[in-house]
Parts: C-alpha cells; sequence; structure tokens
C-alpha cells in the first residue's frame, strides 16, 4: 500500500489565517484636547496670529528757535496762553490761579452769600451814570436838586444794604465755620464784591440769585 489516498490534516497545524483581533494599526486615534481652564487666555501662538505692537506716542520736541526775532514771538505766545488759562482758572474759582484774598473756603462762602442777593450797592454804577448827566450845569437847578437828593437816598440805601449783608455773611461764617475766626477784612471784601457788576465779577458767580447758601 504506497500510502493514503487523502491526506490527513494535523491537529498540531496552525491555521491558514490568523484573524488578528486588535485594532487596526492604521486607524488613527483621535485625541479630544482639554478645555481651556476657566479664566485662560490663550497666547498669540495658539491663536495663530501676532497683534501689532502699539507704537507709543513720542512728543516731538519743538526745534530751537533760529533768531532773537522768532525767540522773543515764541514767549510771548507762550505768556499769552498763561495769562489765559490763568484767567480761566480764576473765573473758574481755581485756587492755583486765585489771589489771597481769594483763596479758602471762608473766602468762597463769602463771594456765595453776595452772590445770591439783590445788593442795593450793585446798582450804584448805574445810577452814577445817569446822575453825572443830570448833574450838569446845564440842567435846571430843580433837576440838579432832585438827582442830589437821589444821590443821598442812594448812599444811605447802600450803607443800610451793606449792614444787613454783613450780618448774614457774619452768620454764615460763625455757623459753617464755628472753630476758625473771622479773618480781617471781610467785611471790606463782601461789600467790594456787592458793588461790582454781578456779569463782570471774579472769580464768576457759581450761585443763582435768591438761591439758598
Amino acid at each position: 500500500m504506497t500510502g493514503y489516498p487523502f491526506r490527513v490534516p494535523s491537529l498540531f497545524r496552525r491555521k491558514p489565517t490568523d484573524v488578528d483581533e486588535s485594532p487596526a494599526a492604521d486607524d488613527a486615534v483621535v485625541e479630544t484636547p482639554a478645555p481651556p481652564r476657566r479664566g485662560y487666555t490663550p497666547s498669540k501662538k495658539e491663536l495663530g496670529k501676532v497683534t501689532p505692537k502699539r507704537s507709543a506716542a513720542r512728543r516731538i520736541a519743538e526745534p530751537p528757535p533760529t533768531n532773537r526775532r522768532e525767540a522773543a514771538k515764541r514767549m510771548r505766545e507762550k505768556q499769552r496762553k498763561e495769562r489765559l488759562e490763568a484767567r480761566e482758572g480764576m473765573r473758574q474759582g481755581d485756587e492755583k490761579y486765585l489771589f489771597a484774598r481769594d483763596k479758602g473756603p471762608d473766602r468762597a462762602l463769602v463771594r456765595d452769600v453776595v452772590d445770591s442777593r439783590r445788593n442795593v450797592a450793585s446798582y450804584v454804577i448805574y445810577v452814577g451814570f445817569v446822575l453825572i448827566f443830570i448833574t450838569s450845569p446845564a440842567m435846571p437847578l430843580v433837576i440838579q436838586y432832585a438827582a442830589n437828593g437821589i444821590l443821598l437816598f442812594l448812599v444811605l440805601a447802600t450803607i443800610a444794604d451793606s449792614v444787613m449783608l454783613w450780618r448774614k455773611v457774619k452768620a454764615k461764617l460763625r455757623e459753617r465755620f464755628p472753630k476758625d475766626p473771622i479773618r480781617p477784612r471781610t467785611m471790606m471784601y463782601a461789600i467790594m464784591r456787592s458793588l461790582s457788576i454781578r456779569r463782570l465779577r471774579m472769580p464768576a458767580p457759581r450761585v443763582k440769585l435768591g438761591q439758598d447758601v
């Protein structure tokens, strides 16, 4: 017997094809990025763009004057600007530009008291211009006597009103600043301000007529 008509498979022979149950090697593993931390600001590299740098604005220095005439012109222009700035600061009541007589909270209160009332002294200038023409020698004596009587009445009214103004100013100062003594010449300061026209007062009034101070 030369051999079996068919081949007997071996029990210990491997299978012709082994099935690989592991994941395919060529399949890419997708990694999910972790969420950014709260309050985290990504860098420029992460954003993929570059923020242009800010150029610091540098003040260009003014070139020096070429001659004495130009230097004098610049000096006059600088002084003019400084005067305008000082005048505006004084009008606004800025302590930096006020005179020594106007500085201090007590002086500001005096100004407010004067500016909040109608002062008889404020009308002296207006009436004075009219009386100049009335009391001229060309006018009849009756008109001149009447003008003199008006002038006398205006002077007495101004004195009486100034006394009432000073009482009010003194009461306000003692009420607001009870521990501070009243500075000298405060009464004269209040009367001189009441004599000036309201729109021309410096510093400018910051309260309205009739306003409670």
